[in-house]
């Protein structure tokens, strides 16, 4: 069963009171997920795997505030997350986002994780490159390395020194952050990790269904079958 906000912070703590001296690595997956599909769940899954994590924590966004409103009620998506990890003991749903009031912004989800997990224990924060080089239009995005590690997940081949969409904010952060092997501290470092390639998002997912074609097998079984019981982008 999916484990609340409260109940992954409860958990954190034993964890460190298990073993302060040597805390666990912990990964991060943010988004809408309007809804979840393959590609998330692979990133999740490779990139947990490579970096020897226990536990990737799927953080599904309440009110973004970098894009318009997702086309389903957070409730909605929450559930799909939920099914969609079911069964997959690395992966779990951290919910503190949807219950938040007003905008979702990762720097303070991160801070708020951090004081829950200790000074100590490096914290990973999963993203696409995509995603990666809009990062200077966050909020407050150079913050974000106080409280976390960023892994940015790329096809390969891919060369992001060299990409023309970085600013120069981001090139300097890149130049002096990138790091060939992950470090055991906790925050600070980018890391790039080559995943399996797979061309699925989630705004082909919606216009599918929206032209009445399957997503079989873009999306998990119970995720499909819970967007046709629930009548979901129509």
């Amino acid at each position: 069963m999916a484990r609340s906000g409260s109940e992954l912070a409860n958990q954190a703590a034993a964890g460190g009171r298990r073993s302060a001296a040597n805390p666990a690595p912990l990964g991060l997956l943010g988004g809408t997920f309007d809804p979840i599909h393959y590609g998330h769940l692979r990133l999740a899954e490779e990139m947990g795997e490579a970096l020897g994590l226990a536990q990737v924590r799927l953080v599904p966004a309440g009110l973004p505030p970098h894009r318009s409103a997702p086309a389903t009620a957070a409730s909605q998506r929450l559930q799909m997350v939920r099914l969609a990890v079911a069964g997959n003991p690395r992966l779990v749903v951290d919910d503190r986002e949807i219950r938040k009031t007003g905008p979702s912004y990762t720097t303070e989800t991160l801070a708020e994780i951090r004081a829950e997990v200790g000074p100590d224990a490096p914290l990973w924060l999963f993203m696409g490159a995509d995603a990666f080089l809009g990062l200077a239009t966050w909020h407050d995005w150079q913050r974000l390395f106080e409280f976390a590690h960023i892994a940015i997940a790329h096809r390969p081949g891919y060369r992001l020194i060299q990409s023309d969409a970085l600013t120069d904010s981001l090139r300097s952060e890149v130049e002096h952050r990138l790091v060939d092997t992950p470090p055991a501290t906790p925050a600070g470092s980018l890391w790039r990790f080559t995943i399996t390639p797979l061309d699925i998002s989630a705004t082909a997912v919606r216009e599918r269904l929206r032209r009445g074609q399957s997503i079989r097998y873009l999306v998990p079984e119970a995720v499909r079958t819970y967007i046709e019981e629930q009548k979901l982008y129509p």
